[in-house]
């Protein structure tokens, strides 16, 4: 169910395809606010991200599609939080066959950063942060746990259609249940920014001697620690949270009726459709 949700949260059939054909330059769009891209760089990094979909269209996508498949089958059914955690764990896989594409390039532009642009990734952070404590730090108890509940429902609502006020009393009930910890999940999240920028840092003082194999064996710690922290205390708590969203998650859907699984297996059709699409189309052109 993580890529149903996953799909979900792209809206209808015609986004996916348009979003599809649009995410090469949204891609290099949201690398430049984050890097401020120089005239050297973005001709290649342009041309690693059209290689990438490219590769992804080719091998990729149909077998995202064929993973809808397999859920519209599913989603008629009851589910169990092992098979929750299943559905988390394939798309973790697919994910990780993605980065392995692209992880060379990225080194590639790491080793360029200049001292000018890390400064300006970090003043990017600052933004994010910011943006991060009205979505999830609001100082009212009541207000963040309101929209806790609206993130949920509006997630679920964009798979099964409208739930109902019992439903909805499930979610509430739930999420006073859940170990989720946004203060907890903010600290974790400045602690790799800091991560990104020193290990940039440290490739700069090298003074050119840094190869592409230390930029990348850089590049996979910092992604091994996003999914394994090395601290203990959010690695454990991770955990818990992992278990009881998948718990939450299978718990959701089996109180869903029979006609919002017939609505959920019709949107994964539709997006399993789009996927094929995508995967038959011609190659779009990016923007120079």
């Amino acid at each position: 169910m993580a890529l149903c949700s996953l799909l979900a949260a792209v809206s209808g059939c015609s986004a996916l395809r348009i979003g599809y054909a649009t995410a090469p330059d949204l891609v290099y769009w949201w690398l430049d606010r984050y890097v401020d891209l120089d005239d050297v760089q973005t001709p290649k990094v342009r041309a690693a991200i059209k290689q990438w979909f490219a590769w992804n269209r080719r091998t990729q996508v149909p077998d995202y599609a064929a993973l809808l498949a397999r859920a519209q089958a599913e989603v008629l059914a009851d589910t169990t939080p092992a098979r929750v955690c299943e559905w988390q764990g394939d798309a973790v896989r697919r994910a990780h066959v993605a980065f392995d594409q692209i992880a060379p390039q990225i080194a590639e532009l790491m080793l360029t950063i200049t001292p000018q642009q890390v400064r300006h990734i970090e003043q990017r952070y600052g933004k994010i942060n910011t943006e991060f404590r009205d979505d999830f730090l609001q100082p009212d108890p009541r207000e963040r746990a309101d929209e806790a509940r609206k993130r949920v429902v509006d997630r679920a609502e964009m798979l099964y259609g409208r739930l109902d006020d019992a439903q909805r009393e499930r979610i509430d009930d739930g999420l006073k249940r859940s170990p989720f910890d946004p203060e907890l999940w903010f600290a974790e999240r400045r602690f790799r920014q800091q991560e990104v920028l020193q290990g940039l840092r440290r490739l700069q003082t090298q003074e050119g001697r840094a190869s592409r194999e230390q930029a990348l064996t850089m590049l996979r710690g910092y992604v091994e620690h996003l999914e394994r922290s090395p601290r203990d205390n959010y690695r454990r708590y991770y955990e818990r949270l992992t278990e009881f969203n998948c718990g939450f998650a299978a718990a959701l859907h089996n109180a869903t009726t029979a006609a919002q699984r017939k609505t959920a297996a019709s949107r994964l059709a539709g997006w399993q459709g789009d996927l094929r699409a995508i995967a038959t189309a011609a190659e779009p052109a990016t923007a120079p």
